[in-house]
């Protein structure tokens, strides 16, 4: 069955995420909106959507749509998705997913009360390299994982307008922070049991470095360090009892590195097109088999991450 996307926003990411859609077996992007009609219309031109809207709710009012995706900015998130599930649409969430744990209750339990999946978007969990790094460590290549470290950078982040605003949703934690705190999660098969770090703010601004720490139940810790700083080599690596993965920019990634304690180097490789188009492919089998929630980036997994990003902020702001 053919699964039709409208798409609210034309950020920079909707090219890429249309790219995703097309590349998918079954999924089709029939419409976009913007605040603006202009903006709409042109974006429509460029990507071969069939239609352009100039306001969020005549797309959402669409018959010919059967799920938004939503990539409005952060602070926007809650508004934009809580408006299409209450227009009956089924809803794929860009990250970060809301503001407040909340209003990320608030949106599943509305979701589950109409009958609508609801889904935060988290593409590096559905690379095929995440899924050959899943199956190393299912296979103990590199024994019993116990640290993970993350790191990401955004040096040039400031072409976003907003990105300096926490009012907005700015600030480098929650904008990337959700990259290594599910991918962790993921990975771990567990939500971690205690979190702690430090959030750099300069005056006025939103966070730009923050330092945070995992401690999941089996021992295993996770470490990540995000900044808009400095220019630094952005992956994760996981520290196994016999080994190591690193897996270099983890959330679009075609390639990992396999350590072996006799210092052997096995690289890992993978190909496609679009890095959008294995969650579009999980997004249209869910809504095929009418599921309400995804079994991957899972309600729980979500409300984990949202929880942890709020009182990282709400700590550090006291």
């Amino acid at each position: 069955m053919t699964i039709r996307y409208g798409i609210l926003s034309t950020a920079q990411v909707v090219p890429r995420f249309v790219a995703g859609v097309k590349e998918s077996i079954e999924g089709e992007v029939v419409a976009i909106a913007s605040r603006g009609i202009e903006k709409a219309e042109k974006m429509a031109q460029e990507l071969d959507i069939p239609q352009a809207f100039g306001s969020y709710e005549e797309l959402c009012q669409s018959p010919e749509v059967d799920i938004v995706y939503v990539a409005v900015y952060n602070k926007g998130h809650y508004d934009a998705a809580k408006l299409a599930l209450e227009h009956n649409k089924n809803v794929l969430l860009e990250k970060p997913f809301t503001m407040t744990s909340a209003q990320a209750e608030e949106l599943f339990a509305l979701a589950e009360e109409k009958g609508l999946f609801l889904m935060e978007a988290q593409k590096s969990l559905f690379l095929p390299i995440t899924e050959q790094v899943v199956e190393l460590l299912e296979k103990d290549t590199i024994g019993k994982v116990r640290w993970m470290q993350a790191v990401m950078a955004y040096p040039n982040i400031y072409h976003i307008n907003w990105f300096g605003s926490l009012e907005a949703g700015g600030g480098v934690f929650r904008g990337a922070g959700t990259y290594p705190l599910e991918y962790m999660q993921f990975l771990m098969k567990q939500a971690p049991k205690e979190f702690s770090g430090t959030l750099v703010f300069p005056p006025d601004a939103s966070d730009t470095q923050a330092s945070v720490n995992l401690a999941f139940p089996d021992n295993t810790i996770g470490s990540m360090f995000l900044t808009v700083e400095l220019d630094l080599a952005p992956g994760i690596t996981l520290y196994g009892e016999k080994g190591q993965i690193h897996i270099p920019n983890f959330w679009k990634t075609k390639e990992a590195e396999v350590r072996y304690p006799d210092g052997r180097i096995e690289k890992i490789l993978t190909d496609y097109q679009s890095e959008f188009v294995f969650e579009v492919e999980h997004v249209n089998a869910c809504l095929n088999q009418k599921r309400l929630t995804s079994p991957v980036v899972t309600k729980e997994m979500t409300l984990q991450t949202v929880r942890i990003i709020e009182e990282m902020y709400r700590s550090a702001q006291k």
